[in-house]
């Protein structure tokens, strides 16, 4: 694949919205998958800069967050947060800068209230409960998770040619692609 990604509005937005669809129909198989599933952590998954770990998106669950944000009305912040950083302290030899904080890197999806504001709109990596913490409902495989990505590809790649690769969530919202 060349990697592109399409541009928005490349397509006609009719078969936009038969694509949204069809990810909505998906994601509603994975929320009924993971029903009975609870997250007691509230929030600690929406800040990637405490887990390390970050949703990636392709470009149908892009389309569906952006569209939610369009709706929404609201701005994104997509600057995050940044760790406050002590200067260097030399004493004549050369030091990195230590960082004071923890930077929680939040998703600019959270709001204020620590709810998403697109919550129905939410990609797939934000419905799986990767947290540790998590309290399983019903048994939930590698392979069914491996068979829900393989679907949501296959209706992103209808996008076109590299709409089907997963991107980090903030890094995508960022780009104009």
């Amino acid at each position: 694949m060349s990697g592109r990604r399409p541009r928005p509005g490349a397509i006609d937005r009719s078969v936009e919205d038969a694509l949204l669809a069809e990810l909505a129909a998906i994601l509603a198989e994975v929320d009924a998958r993971f029903a009975g599933w609870t997250c007691d952590a509230s929030t600690t998954c929406c800040r990637f800069g405490l887990t390390g770990r970050e949703p990636y998106v392709t470009a149908v669950e892009l389309l569906a967050v952006r569209r939610a944000v369009a709706r929404s009305g609201r701005k994104l912040d997509l600057g995050g947060s940044r760790p406050a950083v002590a200067p260097a302290r030399a004493r004549g030899r050369r030091a990195l800068p230590v960082a004071e904080e923890v930077d929680e890197r939040r998703c600019p999806l959270l709001g204020s209230d620590g709810r998403c504001t697109i919550y129905a709109s939410r990609p797939f990596g934000c419905r799986t409960f990767f947290c540790d913490r998590a309290i399983a409902g019903d048994p939930v495989t590698q392979r069914d998770i491996n068979a829900f990505v393989a679907r949501i590809r296959a209706v992103a790649a209808k996008l076109g040619p590299g709409a089907e690769e997963g991107r980090p969530l903030v890094r995508a919202l960022s780009s104009g692609r």
